[in-house]
């Protein structure tokens, strides 16, 4: 096998969709037995100061609608969530509906990411 540079895989990084990236992390967690996760000692180290003026520390991920391209979303959900395709199905066609609750900023940014890229119309709450 041919060893890739760091350039091309880069290059082949960027040409990725935000759930094909969401897939290869975790096959290189579950590969390497890692976490993308940040550590807990650098979040630690931040003043409560801070932390209340940042804003809420716990969100809700509301779904709006699914857009044109239903199945695109009903995938993203289903990526999301962990529900299976007829849950994820189900879960769409409810919308406007929460697809996740109590989970961070930064968590729910990444979901409302994946899911407009998919077509959805998202809110977080």
């Amino acid at each position: 096998m041919a060893k890739l540079t760091k350039e091309e895989i880069i290059a082949s990084l960027k040409e990725m969709t935000v759930l094909e990236l969401n897939e290869l992390v975790k096959a290189v967690e579950e590969e390497f037995g890692v976490t993308a996760a940040a550590p807990v000692a650098a979040a630690a180290a931040a003043p409560a100061e801070e932390e209340v003026k940042a804003g809420p520390s716990e969100v809700t991920l509301v779904l709006k609608s699914c857009g044109q391209a239903k199945v695109a979303v009903i995938k993203a959900v289903q990526a999301i969530t962990g529900l299976g395709l007829m849950d994820a199905k189900k879960l769409v066609d409810t919308a406007p509906c929460n697809i996740k609750e109590k989970i961070s900023p930064v968590e729910a940014e990444e979901h409302k990411k994946a899911l407009v890229a998919a077509g959805a119309e998202v809110e977080i709450k």
